[in-house]
């Protein structure tokens, strides 16, 4: 698989919980996630913290893909509003953002989380990002 991250490490929070950055372009960003036991609830399925890390992943994705070699772009969360319409215990999820639009500095996205198996909708957010100094700009800012 190609380098989505160009050279970027992955964080730490991504390397605990595992998921992979599978689709990163323009306004649309994709990740997956394994389910493990390690992200299960006390009721043995799919943990909603989980989920909505996924949601505010892959929509800051979205938001931030940036085409220019060694520089990247960033945001913060605002806002994030969270339907959970589903439960899974085992298999693998994929989370989808979409850039919506907006200002300069401050933009939206809906972002919804599907079994990767058959697509069922599991849990859907829209948002609001405010994008760091450097980071509202297409060829955002040196690593």
């Amino acid at each position: 698989m190609d380098d989505l991250m160009k050279g970027e490490p992955a964080s730490g929070f991504q390397t605990l919980l595992g998921y992979t950055l599978v689709r990163w372009e323009e306004g649309v960003a994709e990740v997956e996630l394994t389910i493990a036991p390690q992200h299960r609830n006390r009721g043995g399925v799919l943990h909603g913290g989980a989920l909505m890390t996924l949601l505010d992943t892959v929509m800051g994705f979205a938001e931030t893909h940036c085409a220019v070699p060694g520089h990247s772009r960033r945001v913060v969360t605002l806002s994030l509003s969270s339907n959970f319409l589903g439960a899974v215990a085992e298999g693998t999820v994929v989370a989808r953002g979409t850039l919506l639009g907006g200002g300069r500095k401050i933009v939206g996205c809906r972002g919804e989380v599907r079994r990767k198996e058959d697509g069922a909708l599991l849990a859907s957010a829209e948002g609001m990002f405010k994008y760091a100094p450097g980071s509202e700009n297409p060829e955002g800012t040196p690593r």
